[in-house]
């Protein structure tokens, strides 16, 4: 039996990567925060360990205690900040975490066969917003966001060391069941409205939940020669605009009529100096930001995948009709627990 452990198990993602190493026979750990939730971890096979990422030294005694003997086989590290009230936090949970991380796992002796770094598509930045042509793998990076730099910056760190067998992921927007941001624009387009930003044309890509940890898994199983010490764009093979996407979704949504709202860029940016700042004051981190809105700004997300479909076979399964139709479902069927109520 494999083990694996998934560090970053409680969101989201989490959730189905844990799931679906469960599904794959494997020993399954789940590394978690004393305050994290444990929503989408209820099966009873899953060991939990809490981790406490800005202690070194504790860090390494946690490990040390939890691991099975022998250490595990495979890591996934799924743990980020993707919005943050104070964008410091960018820094400190994406990159010094991780540092810590990898430092108490070589101080443990515990450096497993492969450890999959889960980065973003943000690491890269704005490129090629002329011509359109596709984001690569080999592409040289010029993230202008906090989120983005913290990225690299993880991604760099790993680099550096000689001999860890690192495989680092980019993917695009990740959507499915349970996701907050798609599932606010799905809401706004269930009430007849879509909002855009910017009145330039805009290719979105986007990743079904089940295709991301699909790839994790073809990557973690592929021969290592090919996938170790290489980064990989995950996304669907195609773009979308936001046209598109908006009408498979009101279609979806049984919706004949949605009311499409181009916003300026400035009327966006000033809403998002405010949100941001209302942020601070209620200390709750904001959807709305400076860092979302140069993300939102950014008129390329076309990427090419060839190298992970050359590498590990990747394909995806769900295209975004497909994937809205199950994100949908799980978004209709939260309604009707609300309205039992």
């Amino acid at each position: 039996m494999k083990s694996i452990l998934i560090v970053g198990a409680g969101g989201f993602i989490g959730g189905f990567i844990a799931q679906r190493a469960l599904e794959n026979g494997m020993d399954t750990y789940v590394g978690i925060r004393s305050t994290t939730s444990r929503r989408y971890l209820t099966d009873e096979r899953l060991h939990f360990i809490e981790f406490d990422y800005e202690d070194p030294t504790k860090l390494t005694e946690q490990l040390s205690q939890s691991a099975p003997e022998g250490g595990w086989d495979y890591i996934i590290y799924n743990l980020g900040a993707t919005k943050a009230t104070n964008f410091s936090d960018f820094n400190r949970i994406n990159y010094v975490f991780l540092r810590n991380f990898v430092g108490s796992l070589m101080a443990a002796n515990l450096v497993p066969e492969r450890f999959l770094y889960m980065s973003s598509l943000s690491a890269l930045g704005p490129l090629k917003e002329k011509d359109y042509a596709k984001l690569t793998s080999k592409d040289i990076p010029m993230p202008n966001t906090r989120y983005g730099v913290s990225k690299l910056k993880a991604e760099t760190f790993l680099q550096t060391l000689p001999d860890f067998p690192y495989i680092i992921f980019r993917p695009t927007g990740v959507y499915g069941p349970h996701e907050k941001d798609y599932l606010m624009m799905i809401k706004t387009i269930d009430s007849h409205f879509d909002f855009g930003v910017g009145y330039k044309k805009q290719l979105l890509t986007f990743i079904y939940v089940e295709d991301l940890v699909d790839a994790m898994f073809m990557a973690l199983a592929a021969p290592k020669e090919k996938v170790l010490k290489n980064k990989y764009i995950i996304a669907e093979e195609r773009a979308y605009t936001q046209k598109e996407f908006r009408d498979i979704t009101a279609e979806l949504l049984g919706k004949k009529l949605v009311i499409p709202i181009k916003l300026p860029m400035s009327i966006v940016y000033a809403a998002s100096v405010i949100a941001e700042k209302w942020g601070l004051v209620t200390m709750k981190p904001s959807t709305l930001n400076r860092d979302k809105f140069r993300i939102m700004r950014q008129r390329n997300w076309d990427a090419d995948v060839s190298d992970a479909q050359r590498d590990f076979g990747f394909k995806t399964r769900f295209d975004l009709r497909k994937g809205l139709e199950e994100t949908i479902k799980a978004y209709r069927q939260e309604k009707e627990k609300k309205w039992q109520k």
